[in-house]
C-alpha cells in the first residue's frame, strides 16, 4: 500500500487497516517460527506498511486540531 493510497483514507479507515495489518503480521510471525511461511519478504513489507499507516494517521490527527 502506497502512502498516496493511505492519504486518501479517513482516520477511521486507517485505524481499521492498521489493526488488520498488525493481525496479519502476527500470523506471519507465528508461521515463521513453525517454518510454514512461503513469503518471508512479506513480513518486512507489512512492517513498512504499519509504519506508513501510523505516520499518516499521526499527521492527520495533528492537522485536525489546527484546522478547527
Amino acid at each position: 500500500m502506497t502512502s498516496k493510497e493511505i492519504r486518501e483514507l479517513s482516520p477511521a479507515e486507517i485505524t481499521t487497516k492498521l489493526r488488520s495489518t498488525r493481525d496479519e503480521l502476527l500470523q506471519l510471525r507465528l508461521r515463521k517460527h513453525t517454518g510454514q511461511v512461503e513469503k518471508p519478504h512479506r513480513i518486512r513489507e507489512l512492517r513498512k506498511d504499519i509504519a506508513r499507516l501510523e505516520t499518516i494517521l499521526t499527521e492527520k490527527k495533528s492537522q485536525k486540531p489546527a484546522a478547527a
